[in-house]
C-alpha cells in the first residue's frame, strides 16, 4: 500500500474507535443472545458477567478507600461515582430506610442499548453485587429504562426482603450469591 492510499484511510471518518467498538461489539453480543435463547436467558448469561465486574468494582473501592465494608452512604457515593466515571448520569430520586431509588439521564451505553434490554442486567448485578455485599441484601428492579424506548431510567433498590420488595419485579442478591 503507498503512502497515498494509506494517508486516505487513516484521515477517513468511519465513527470507529475503541470506545464505540467495544458497546457495538457488547450490543451484538447481546442482541445475538436475545435472538437465539431469547430475552430471558440472555439476561442470565449478562447477569454472570454483571455479578463478576460488580465483584470486581466492589473490591475496587473497598481497595482504594481501605475500607473492609462500605455503608449505606458510601455505597450510594459509589454506585453513582461509577456510573459517571462510564458515562452515565445515575443520581438519587428517593431514599428510605427500606429502598434507594436512582434516576439515570444517560446510558454509559448510549445510542447502543436501544432495543437490547438484556444490557440492562449489567446494572442490575453491579449494583445487586455490590449493595449486597456492603449491606446485605439487595433487589434490584429496572422499573424504566432506556433500553426499552424510557427516556431515562428508574432503578429501585430494595434493601430489605419486605412486602414492597416481594411484589417488585426483580433480581435478588445476598452477600456472597445472586438468585433469579
Amino acid at each position: 500500500m503507498n503512502s497515498t492510499s494509506t494517508e486516505l484511510v487513516e484521515n477517513v471518518d468511519v465513527g470507529l474507535e475503541r470506545d464505540i467498538f467495544l458497546r457495538t461489539l457488547i450490543r451484538e453480543l447481546s442482541g445475538t443472545l436475545q435472538d437465539v435463547v431469547g430475552l430471558e436467558e440472555a439476561s442470565g448469561f449478562i447477569s454472570v458477567v454483571g455479578q463478576n465486574m460488580g465483584n470486581q468494582i466492589n473490591t475496587s473501592y473497598k481497595k482504594a478507600l481501605n475500607l473492609s465494608n462500605l455503608s449505606r452512604e458510601q455505597v450510594i457515593e459509589v454506585l453513582i461515582n461509577l456510573k459517571k466515571r462510564i458515562q452515565g448520569d445515575f443520581y438519587v430520586l428517593e431514599q428510605t430506610k427500606d429502598k434507594i431509588v436512582f434516576g439515570n439521564r444517560v446510558c454509559p451505553f448510549a445510542e447502543k442499548v436501544h432495543n437490547r434490554p438484556a444490557m440492562c442486567m449489567m446494572t442490575s448485578n453491579v449494583f445487586g453485587s455490590v449493595v449486597a455485599d456492603n449491606l446485605g441484601y439487595a433487589k434490584v428492579e429496572l422499573q424504566k429504562t432506556i433500553a426499552k424506548g424510557d427516556s431515562g431510567c428508574t432503578v429501585v433498590v430494595y434493601l430489605q426482603p419486605n412486602e414492597e420488595a416481594e411484589d417488585a419485579v426483580g433480581r435478588e442478591y445476598f452477600r456472597g450469591m445472586e438468585t433469579v
